[in-house]
């Protein structure tokens, strides 16, 4: 099978940005950016956040079953209706066997981990929830999703910390390609805003302190960013392959034309400081696509507004484009949605190549002058045929996607 020939026809979104593809993308080509106090950090030494607005679990998914369901699986079940119903697939009618679900998150379902752990120290073992288990275990976002659309072929999580989305995306390709499935849900999801896991990152130093301006909290690539805003949310996309999403003439996307990933092999959680890691699935995206630096008009980069990653990020991107291709940081927009950001910043990619619009980097007042990449401050339009998607994880996970024009 040609490796070019995996075709995105379905996608979803609940960021903070917004419920819905086209609530996003309105809300992200204007720059807006989300980030706010957040009084559930209340007590945190970092008080910002950028959540899912107005999201009503009960009215989206019945209240009996938004009850069982923690928030990084409720966003994905949202995320998933919209992505399959924008494909045209019918999950009563589908070959299930050959229906794959390939999910990524970091973490889980840590809001349920900290509410049980209150529990069981308030009032006893006896007290904490049966449900758990089956609530907390990353595993489960992609056996919920199974459940509720009736998929039975290969179903599994990836974990690859902040690239957790991009990997997912990536390995449900290759699963198309191996004919393992005829179609596969994938993309990713994360509910990580939590007390525990933000005072975590603010201990590390990793988040903005920008409490007085918070909306303009999150800046990629700006002069004086100081951290990232931590984000929630799920992005989904349906992959099938090309001939069978012409022979049912449904509408394409675009397609993935390529992956590639790799390991710093460095740290704990700073990358690796002359960007080795990233540059090598740069590379490897780009020769699995059977393309070269000057085939690419534009980067979604990983971008999450701390002051080495970007640095980095962007010297590897000058190494491989040495002419460069239009830059793009998102998360201004949405703040760092972790494990679900690959997912998001996909989907968002896809829809620069089909709009023929770079969105712009929210909140970049001054470059950097050790940024030596072309970094979108304003929405651009223009033809964009082959874009990339970058992520970055904890423990020097890199990942990188190719999309190409359907």
């Amino acid at each position: 099978m040609d490796r070019h020939d995996i075709a995105v026809t379905g996608l979803g979104l609940v960021t903070p940005a917004g419920i819905g593809v086209a609530t996003n993308w309105e809300t992200v080509c204007a720059g807006r950016p989300t980030a706010s106090l957040d009084e559930s950090l209340a007590d945190n030494p970092v008080r910002i956040s950028s959540r899912v607005p107005d999201f009503d679990a009960a009215a989206l998914l019945g209240a009996r079953r938004a009850h069982r369901l923690d928030r990084f699986v409720q966003y994905a079940l949202v995320a998933v209706h919209e992505a399959l119903a924008d494909a045209g697939l019918d999950a009563t009618s589908w070959d299930a066997p050959r229906v794959g679900v390939v999910l990524g998150t970091a973490q889980g379902g840590q809001s349920t981990v900290e509410r049980q752990y209150q529990v069981l120290l308030d009032e006893g073992a006896s007290r904490v929830s049966p449900l758990l288990l089956p609530m907390q275990l990353p595993n489960m976002l992609a056996g919920q999703v199974a459940m509720e659309c009736g998929a039975r072929g290969p179903n599994l999580v990836v974990v690859t910390a902040c690239a957790s989305g991009t990997t997912a995306i990536g390995t449900a390709r290759d699963l198309l390609l191996l004919d393992r499935c005829d179609i596969v849900i994938t993309g990713g999801s994360d509910a990580m805003v939590t007390p525990l896991i933000m005072a975590g990152f603010a201990q590390m130093g990793a988040l903005s302190r920008r409490q007085d301006d918070p909306s303009a909290a999150s800046r990629p690539f700006d002069a004086d960013r100081d951290g990232f805003v931590g984000g929630e949310g799920a992005g989904i996309l349906v992959l099938e392959r090309l001939a069978d999403a012409r022979a049912r003439s449904a509408r394409v996307h675009a397609r993935v034309a390529g992956y590639g990933a790799s390991a710093d092999a460095h740290h704990l959680s700073a990358p690796d400081p002359q960007g080795r890691g990233v540059e090598a699935a740069v590379r490897a995206a780009l020769a699995d696509a059977g393309a070269g630096p000057a085939d690419v008009q534009h980067i979604n980069a990983h971008g999450t507004s701390t002051p080495l990653n970007d640095r980095v990020e962007a010297e590897a991107i000058e190494r491989v484009f040495p002419d460069g291709p239009l830059v793009t940081s998102t998360k201004g927009v949405t703040g760092h949605l972790l494990g679900a950001a690959g997912a998001v910043e996909s989907v968002y990619t896809v829809l620069a190549i089909e709009h023929g619009v770079v969105p712009p980097t929210a909140n970049l007042t001054t470059l950097d002058p050790a940024v030596n990449v072309d970094v979108a401050a304003q929405v651009t339009e223009g033809k964009v045929d082959f874009a990339l998607n970058h992520s970055m994880g904890f423990g020097g996970q890199n990942a990188v996607l190719a999309f190409q024009a359907a």
